[in-house]
């Protein structure tokens, strides 16, 4: 019987399964899903990620659908939002942040052009929900309210709903059409308007509170700043916000040849242009140096190829009528310094740099605050605004407030933000329950993005209009990107913590342990080694090293 031949101990026809090698490691990686730094700025959470992932994938429908979960207004907010997403996003340490804003009115401007509607609520509820003003924060909680099933009656003072967006924002920078499709799909979910009625006295409110199960109150902020040297009895003396309404409504206020401006944010920018396109020659006084200025940096580089004439670091220190010249504006140059609270700042005077200026008409857009005179003796207030914890409950219970009336921000997306908010604490409290508090995760850095697997490109810029062809047609400024510009910008994003699956984490494994499971991946620990190649060639951020205690 001859005898059988040994199998050499280096060769198995075996598996290498039975040799654990998870033993060696000190860190084991883990599959996450992360939130990227664009979603944390975002006033309104978006999960940004996501939405510009199913557009890039061609589907378009499912990107408004995750847009809407927190923002019913993606065609609106896609055009005038201040987007504190894009100076947060990664891709800036690469080559230019992504157009998020632009995308998200290529989304949104594809929905109004495809008629698309949101789900119907759910199951009705027998709760009555009151919401007092109809603006962008009084809008947006109706809708989440609404989607929850609740009964919801808005109160607007106006004739017609929109509030800033309708009465301060101009048509050129957010087209009527828009603002009207957008608006009139959230009262499709069903909800009652009633135009015309003003919450005006602390009865007004008592009533509502008896009325309703819960009141959420979103005036916005009407009640004019003033500058203390201007006497605003005189008839060449104009309110921005006044001046702004009333050419809303197509009542454009006859003002002379030259006019002044005064203020340096997001208004007097609206106010100025505005005035350009009225036919007037305008200038610009404001207190900040151009650096400083709060209006957005598009807005003063647009206003300035519309032969906007600006004057920053200046301050109107007298103004004097003189008969046919019209009105002297007397102004001295300043250094203007913040201050550590929202609104408060200090000027100080440079001697000997003085200067004057000739006007027909001044207008002063310095800002606004909300009238709480109503309130005074019933809620609580801070300062000149309402006092509201973090779900935009007031002192009072059952009654609600957000937008201007309780915040300085004073942006359409912060009030839209505010309005999500008290939504769902409403929700939680009718249904007697907690609000739901987000879990804290750390956000995705650049850092952890693989930049190999995502080549240069341009930033994509949406073109504008020419400045005389926006002076003499009033069209809209800024145009939308086209299909192909915009899949090829959707492409620019990095995904910071959503997986791709693009298997990168699987492949590149040394020791065959990371494994597909469920439309993610899962690490075993039996064998991983954690050497960090699955974190180091993950092109989105979403492996990541986590220490073992052994």
């Amino acid at each position: 019987m001859s005898e059988r031949a040994l199998v050499p101990t280096a060769w198995t026809t075996g598996t290498t399964e039975v040799f654990k090698t998870g033993t060696w490691r000190a860190a084991l990686p883990r599959h996450i899903h992360a939130p990227s730094p664009c979603h944390v700025a975002c006033p309104v959470n978006g999960e940004i990620a996501e939405w510009i992932g199913l557009a890039r994938a061609g589907d378009l429908r499912g990107a408004w659908h995750v847009l809407a979960r927190h923002n019913p207004f993606p065609a609106i907010v896609g055009r005038i939002c201040h987007h504190p997403c894009e100076s947060a996003c990664n891709r800036a340490a690469l080559d230019g942040a992504v157009s998020i804003r632009a995308l998200e009115r290529h989304v949104g401007g594809t929905a109004i052009a495809q008629g698309w509607g949101f789900d119907a609520p759910g199951a009705a509820r027998g709760e009555r929900i009151a919401i007092i003003g109809g603006g962008p924060s009084g809008l947006s909680a109706a809708f989440h309210l609404r989607r929850s099933g609740y009964a919801v009656t808005l109160h607007e003072a106006r004739s017609a709903l929109g509030g800033v967006m309708r009465h301060g924002i101009p048509p050129y920078r957010l087209p009527r059409a828009v603002l009207d499709a957008e608006i009139a799909r959230v009262l499709e979910l069903g909800i009652e308007v009633r135009c015309g009625e003003a919450l005006s006295t602390r009865d007004d409110l008592e009533r509502m509170r008896t009325r309703f199960d819960a009141v959420y109150l979103a005036i916005g902020a009407g009640r004019a700043k003033r500058v203390p040297a201007l006497d605003y009895t005189k008839p060449w003396m104009l309110d921005g916000s006044a001046y702004l309404a009333a050419v809303s409504t197509g009542d454009v206020p006859t003002l002379g040849r030259r006019v002044v401006v005064i203020g340096g944010g997001s208004a007097a920018m609206d106010v100025a242009r505005t005035a350009r396109r009225a036919g007037h020659e305008v200038t610009v006084l404001a207190l900040e140096s151009m650096a400083d200025m709060p209006a957005q940096r598009e807005e003063i580089e647009q206003a300035r190829e519309e032969g906007v004439r600006l004057l920053d670091s200046a301050m109107l220190t007298e103004a004097i009528e003189a008969g046919a010249l019209g009105v002297i504006v007397r102004c001295a140059r300043v250094r203007f310094e913040r201050g550590a609270a929202p609104g408060e700042f200090t000027t100080t005077v440079l001697p000997d740099r003085g200067f004057c200026i000739t006007a027909d008409a001044i207008i002063a857009a310095i800002g606004q605050d909300p009238e709480v005179s109503p309130f005074r003796d019933l809620l609580e207030l801070n300062g000149r605004i309402v006092r509201t914890d973090a779900s935009q409950a007031t002192s009072v219970p059952g009654c609600y407030a957000g937008g201007d009336l309780t915040s300085h921000a004073r942006f359409v997306t912060d009030a839209i933000a505010a309005g999500k908010r008290a939504a769902h604490a409403i929700d939680a409290r009718l249904r007697g329950r907690r609000a739901c508090a987000a879990a804290a995760e750390s956000v995705v850095p650049f850092a952890a993005i693989n930049s190999f697997y995502h080549a240069a490109r341009p930033r994509a810029v949406p073109a504008r209009a020419d400045a005389l062809e926006r002076l003499a047609t009033s069209c809209e400024v800024e145009q939308g990107l086209a299909g192909a510009q915009a899949l090829a910008e959707m492409q620019r994003c990095f995904s910071c913590g959503t997986c791709i699956h693009c298997d990168n984490c699987v492949e590149y494994c040394p020791d065959l342990a990371v494994r597909r499971d469920n439309g993610g991946y899962i690490v075993l620990g039996d064998y991983c080694k954690g050497c960090g190649v699955c974190v180091r060639e993950c092109p989105t951020g979403s492996m990541r090293m986590i220490e073992e205690a052994r």
